[in-house]
């Protein structure tokens, strides 16, 4: 079992219940709301908004995408978050590739 296997559960449970999750990424921790687990070019990504970044808010809201292979330190928070306007499911780079999105209030 790779270490992509093992955090795909975290997330998807995170997806479902609109909870935050804490990462490492590119050696930076981040606590990041996932919105989205698909699949690109036959890897695992999730596209998330960040909601801090080495304790700090990010000076700009944004949907960014992240390599599940470059995730390190999953967990779920117990933080709950909104769904993101930013984010639209029906767009185009998702079509046939979605594994779970999250759901609207």
């Amino acid at each position: 079992m790779t270490s992509v296997d093992l955090l795909t559960p975290v997330l998807l449970e995170a997806i479902v219940k609109r909870q935050a999750v804490a990462v490492t990424y590119n050696r930076t921790e981040a606590i990041i709301a996932p919105h989205i687990l698909y699949t690109r070019h036959g890897d695992l990504h999730v596209d998330a908004v960040t909601i801090e970044r080495d304790g700090k808010p990010p000076k700009e809201v944004k949907l960014g995408t992240y390599k599940l292979a470059g995730l390190s330190g999953v967990r779920i928070t117990p933080r709950r978050f909104t769904v993101s306007g930013l984010f639209d499911p029906a767009a185009e780079r998702y079509a046939n590739e979605a594994i779970m999105t999250v759901e609207p209030a």
